[in-house]
């Protein structure tokens, strides 16, 4: 069964199909200093890969990849042998970030939204015939496609969950590639938020659906004529969920939190949901990615990550080919199964580093050949970079924080960014990060940390988290981060920035205003500035999901004073800090008027504030030209502010950037 996320993440940056150049390494006694090195463009760090997201056809005849074509992401396809590589997608503005393969391995989809709307459609591309044109698979106007499931069984068909009929629930539709006839499969029975399939058949037969009381019942059915009955049903602070339906139609797998800290693997019978057998857990992180047979479902390995990736194995063949591939990729690269042909006898594999950019390969699983495909931005191996390291940081309760350090100077303390991810149910992972490589090239230490609240680490260190936005826990670990900086000798007390995105961003809001003497300055990319107002203006999908969000933020709907306590727009006036603020016109998550009613209220009271808005973005950068202007825009702000490098900044051509607060007045 295969589910493919609908949610759009920056795309790692790519290169040629040229052979990979690997960095030199460095040894700690080089004490290679990031400050020193020669400045990085902004286009080479920020700028659309060269190659990304290669995907090897089911059949493993064809490869995709994504590459640009006049400065915009396109969808590419060659041949196994390859030289005969053609776009077969024609975007001309927005970029294509997401791609896979059908199962009859000659259709390839992606999915695109409108402006950073995130109503994504479903597209196809038939590329056994030359000059095929993109096909919407789901031409339904305001409507979001996700959760999409192919099967090799029925390879001329595909389930899609369309928000259609109601924009507040997803139906299973079945969509026929050939014709691209779609129909109605299974009617939301209210509030499922994900679905599932069995292969055999290949008929929805599993949901998973969140409560009035933010508990989560997985439901299941024995066929599409069958009523739906409770599998499992995990109460608030528990975590978990099915992964598959096993091969003797007797059990299913399932990730479960319930009697312990971490979710394990668990296998459960379909029949009372009872559990016959505990397959794999890690007692400080939660299970990741889990690899079964596609036959027998039997599970081959599992992974999990504290502060690295590590695996679990149950499959001796596979685990030798990973210790082979280790041995083959770049000094303490993590190797990563990027993509597998149904035989698996050909992989796209992925070395990810900390230092340099990700190098993709083709492996041959029975000569156990390694043959160099690309390289993530070639670009990117003309420079120099500095590791992440990986550290711990002791909270003042004592709760220990994963956090990963990269430092512009490795025994000078310098200014730092103090880089607050996203989510806040999200998490920081180790590897190389445009943005942290740009801040200690610039000269700034980048510290990003796994703060309560974060996932992957346990119910209790996520839940840790309820009702600590703000003024409470989850922020005083970012002050406590900051102070350990300071007192590692790793940061200048008097020059700290704080900066995020989304809950980054308020987080970003929330340090200017309940901490003000703590940070020089600050930078909030589509942050909300009211909790009341953002959960108000939440897509209508979003809906099962709202009473979960009060649980673990506060009920802000019915506590007007603790929403005044937590909201940064009601304590604008203690921020002393200058700000400066990014946000897309488009975000259909935290709406325009969250950057407005901030920027507006601190310029009304004389506070120093920037704000750039982008009419054709939504949740973040999606257009290389915007987001380098905006980092430009946020260089220059540091610089003033902190006093490190810059490159010097021209607004590149085809931004939209727009200034809401010159054109009030």
């Amino acid at each position: 069964m295969l589910k493919h996320s609908v949610a759009i993440v920056a795309i790692a940056a790519s290169a040629a199909f040229t052979a990979p150049r690997s960095l030199p390494m460095r040894t700690a006694a080089m004490k290679f200093s990031a400050a020193d090195a020669e400045l990085v463009p902004r286009d080479v760090l920020f700028g659309n890969p060269e190659y990304a997201a290669p995907s090897v056809t089911p059949d493993g005849s064809k490869l995709a990849y994504l590459k640009p074509v006049d400065g915009v992401l396109n969808a590419w396809v060659r041949s196994a042998a390859g030289g005969d590589d053609r776009v077969v997608t024609e975007d001309t503005y927005r970029g294509i970030r997401q791609i896979f393969w059908a199962e009859d391995s000659k259709t390839l989809l992606y999915l695109q939204d409108d402006g950073g709307d995130e109503n994504f459609h479903l597209f196809a591309v038939d590329v056994s015939k030359e000059g095929s044109k993109a096909r919407d698979l789901t031409p339904f106007d305001g409507a979001k496609a996700q959760n999409v499931i192919t099967n090799k069984r029925f390879p001329d068909e595909l389930l899609v969950a369309v928000n259609a009929r109601d924009k507040a629930q997803f139906d299973m539709y079945r969509v026929q590639l050939e014709s691209g006839a779609i129909e109605l499969d299974t009617e939301n029975p209210g509030g499922i938020v994900g679905w599932g399939s069995e292969d055999e058949s290949f008929e929805v037969r599993e949901g998973i659906r969140v409560n009035p009381d933010s508990s989560k019942t997985v439901l299941v059915r024995d066929s599409p004529k069958s009523e739906w009955r409770d599998l499992a049903v995990f109460p608030y602070g528990e975590e978990g969920g099915m992964v598959d339906f096993c091969g003797d139609g007797e059990h299913a797998l399932m990730t479960s939190s319930v009697g312990r800290e971490t979710t394990a693997l668990t296998k459960v019978k379909l029949s009372d949901g009872s559990t016959t057998e505990v397959i794999a857990f890690n007692d400080k992180a939660d299970c990741g990615g889990i690899m079964l047979d596609e036959d027998t479902k039997e599970v081959r390995a599992v992974s999990f990550n504290y502060a690295r990736t590590e695996r679990t194995f149950f499959d001796e063949e596979l685990k030798g080919h990973f210790d082979r591939l280790e041995g083959m990729g770049p000094d303490k690269a993590e190797v990563s199964l990027v993509s597998k042909t149904r035989d698996e006898a050909t992989w796209v594999v992925s070395f990810r580093r900390d230092d340099g950019p990700t190098e993709y390969s083709l492996y041959d699983t029975a000569s156990h050949k390694l043959t160099p495909l690309f390289v993530s931005q070639p670009a990117l191996s003309d420079y120099k970079f500095a590791h992440m390291e990986d550290v711990r940081i002791q909270a003042r309760d004592g709760l220990e924080l994963v956090a990963y350090l990269t430092r512009a100077k490795a025994d000078t303390p310098t200014p730092l960014v103090l880089c607050v991810h996203g989510g806040p149910w999200a998490r920081d992972f180790w590897g190389f990060n445009s943005a942290a490589q740009w801040f200690a090239n610039r000269g700034y230490a980048c510290l990003q940390v796994n703060y309560r609240g974060s996932s992957g680490y346990g119910k209790s260190f996520l839940h840790k988290g309820d009702k600590e936005w703000g003024v409470g826990a989850m922020q005083h670990d970012l002050t406590d981060a900051v102070k350990w900086a300071v007192d590692q000798g790793i940061a200048d007390p008097e020059n700290v920035c704080i900066y995020g995105g989304s809950y980054g961003g308020y987080a970003c809001l929330a340090g200017l205003t309940f901490t003000p003497d703590l940070y020089k300055c600050g930078v909030d990319i589509v942050g909300p500035s009211n909790i009341k107002t953002l959960l108000d203006s939440i897509p209508p999908y979003w809906g099962p999901l709202r009473n979960d969000m009060l649980k673990k933020i506060g009920d802000v709907d019915e506590d007007k004073a603790f929403n005044e306590k937590i909201s940064p727009l009601y304590h604008v006036d203690a921020i002393k800090a200058p700000l400066l603020i990014g946000q897309g016109a488009n975000d259909p998550r935290v709406k325009q008027a969250e950057a407005d009613q901030i920027a507006f209220s601190m310029a009304d009271k004389g506070i120093p504030v920037e704000y750039v808005l982008y009419p054709d973005e939504g949740h973040g950068w999606a257009r290389p030209p915007n987001r380098i202007d905006f980092n430009g825009r946020t260089e220059l702000f540091l610089k003033e502010h902190l006093g490190g490098r810059a490159e010097a900044f021209v607004p590149p051509e085809g931004n939209t950037a727009s200034f809401p607060l010159k054109e009030r007045k």
